[in-house]
């Protein structure tokens, strides 16, 4: 999340460095930076630096965004990732789903009198499943 706010800062380093000083602007010590250092010599050599947008380009950075929604995983990321947006509908079906079973396990605990669920055991268990849903769905809640 922090490299959609961090990844703004060299641009604007970039544009205020100039054409040519680029790479003082930005340091790219990696292999995987080859890529870029190639397309930015390319780009100097056969375009002198800059592509011709035929002026619809001033060179005017838009605006960063405010910190929100520079933030907001949700909208920039699960809502458009397949597999994602399928684990978060996944989760919200578990949620009712372990709700209903919680209500569920202590309703039957509390209407259970003297029947089969007489027992300590029985009626310890049936507790500890309702907890654990419960306290399962409360986890997935703060996600």
């Amino acid at each position: 999340m922090m490299d959609q706010k961090l990844d703004r800062k060299p641009e604007r380093r970039i544009r205020d460095a100039g054409i040519t000083q680029w790479q003082k602007a930005c340091f790219v010590p990696t292999k995987s930076d080859a890529a870029v250092v190639g397309f930015r010599k390319w780009i100097y050599k056969y375009a002198c630096g800059q592509v011709d947008w035929r002026g619809k380009f001033t060179g005017a950075l838009p605006p960063t965004p405010p910190n929100k929604q520079l933030m907001d995983r949700y909208r920039s990321h699960v809502v458009n990732c397949s597999s994602c947006n399928a684990a978060h509908k996944n989760t919200s079906v578990l949620k009712v789903v372990l709700e209903v079973v919680s209500f569920s396990v202590l309703g039957i605990v509390a209407a259970s009198k003297q029947g089969a669920l007489s027992s300590v055991v029985a009626t310890s268990v049936l507790l500890a499943t309702a907890l654990f849903c419960e306290c399962y769905n409360h986890a997935l809640l703060e996600h």
